[in-house]
């Protein structure tokens, strides 16, 4: 994947996390970009189909949740911020996965 799409989706990213340093800002692109590969691999597209596509505002939303997610557990906690929470991490998996189904995508009759 390139680095357009992650570059792009940083900024977003950051203000979910509340971030306002910079330091982070390469390990960030690294779970942005793995993300995006979730994203894709899970609707069944290229591997740099949204290289060349516009990002539906659903699949936006879960590659932000999902990097935000693992930008929170980099520290080997199941959930991050909502670790007192057994089922956060599950959650947030389920929420992501739910918003990759495509539901904006036109379907042929």
């Amino acid at each position: 994947m390139g680095m357009a799409v992650a570059d792009n989706l940083l900024p977003k990213v950051k203000a979910n996390l509340i971030l306002t340093h910079n330091e982070d800002d390469d390990l960030l692109i690294g779970f942005i970009t793995a993300a995006v590969s979730y994203a894709q691999s899970y609707q069944h597209i290229a591997d740099d189909y949204y290289e060349t596509h516009t990002m539906p505002p659903t699949t936006e939303q879960a590659v932000i949740m999902l990097s935000s997610h693992f930008y929170e557990s980099r520290d080997g906690s199941t959930a991050g911020f909502f670790a007192d929470n057994i089922q956060a991490s599950q959650q947030v998996w389920n929420t992501v996965n739910m918003l990759l189904r495509r539901l904006d995508r036109e379907w042929g009759v």
